[in-house]
């Protein structure tokens, strides 16, 4: 990569911004922006939304030995900025940094970019989830199973945070999603335009492969430990529930999602409803 001069003091303003937005949810929506961290994600990063590159001293010393030109290429255009790896390791989130920091806009959806396509869409909400892990894991299952958008509520966790977009996978710039401060009424005018709601919940439930999730469908799953609230099972036309042997009470929150939505991914290819 070209040469650059090498920033040494973790007092440096941006340095100081890079924590900042890495340890508090308020300030990246104050901003509009987050950090990403690693190699693959970097790339992954559309260019439009990128805000600044970060790159550590031995990163930079080991291109120059043995050149990769995709990330190269990538780094020059966004004039990466080289951190002393001291410095890099106070920026970084992890115990084992990648050497590379991206400063990124925050995406700003809106529930009806999910309604674009025209198509009856499949659609995923989750109320107060908390592990950052679990929210990064679902994004990334709800990419693969075909999600046209995934509506949080105020009390979820912040994809955004550090952890949640690591588990994201990069998904996190691919599929549509939102935050906002009354469910409710998102939903209620979700059941007017014809989308039915499925409630992840144990009690009156029906097995989740029973209905047919091949028109405008939403999966409702709540915190983990808690489940929905009873405000949102009430607005839901059916409580579904996933069988389980054992003694086992419940799944992992990602768990139960992945497993619902590719049964609606099956109907939607062709498979018996």
């Amino acid at each position: 990569m070209e040469a650059r001069t090498v920033i040494t003091s973790a007092a440096n303003p941006a340095v100081r911004n890079l924590c900042l937005l890495e340890e508090r949810a308020r300030e990246r929506r104050k901003q509009g922006a987050f950090v990403t961290e690693g190699i693959r994600i970097f790339l992954d990063t559309p260019k439009e939304d990128i805000l600044g590159v970060y790159v550590s001293e031995s990163l930079a010393q080991k291109l120059s030995r043995e050149p990769l030109p995709e990330l190269e290429e990538k780094l020059n255009a966004h004039r990466a900025v080289v951190l002393s790896d001291a410095v890099f390791a106070k920026a970084s989130d992890t115990d084992t940094p990648q050497g590379v920091l991206c400063l990124t806009k925050r995406p700003s959806w809106k529930t009806e970019d999910f309604f674009a396509s025209g198509k009856s869409p499949l659609l995923l909400v989750l109320e107060n989830l908390q592990d950052p892990g679990n929210l990064g894991t679902i994004f990334r299952t709800a990419e693969a199973a075909g999600v046209s958008g995934i509506l949080l509520s105020k009390g979820t966790a912040d994809v955004t945070s550090p952890k949640a977009v690591r588990a994201t996978m990069s998904a996190i710039f691919r599929v549509k999603f939102c935050y906002t401060e009354d469910l409710g009424a998102e939903l209620a005018a979700w059941k007017k335009r014809g989308i039915r709601l499925y409630a992840a919940h144990l009690d009156e439930s029906i097995p989740y492969d029973a209905p047919d999730y091949r028109g405008g469908s939403a999966f409702l799953i709540g915190n983990e430990g808690n489940g929905l609230t009873e405000e949102t099972t009430a607005l839901a036309d059916q409580k579904i529930r996933i069988p389980m042997e054992g003694k086992i009470e419940s799944l992992n929150a990602a768990m139960s999602a992945g497993i619902l939505l590719y049964e609606a991914y099956r109907q939607r290819r062709g498979g018996r409803a």
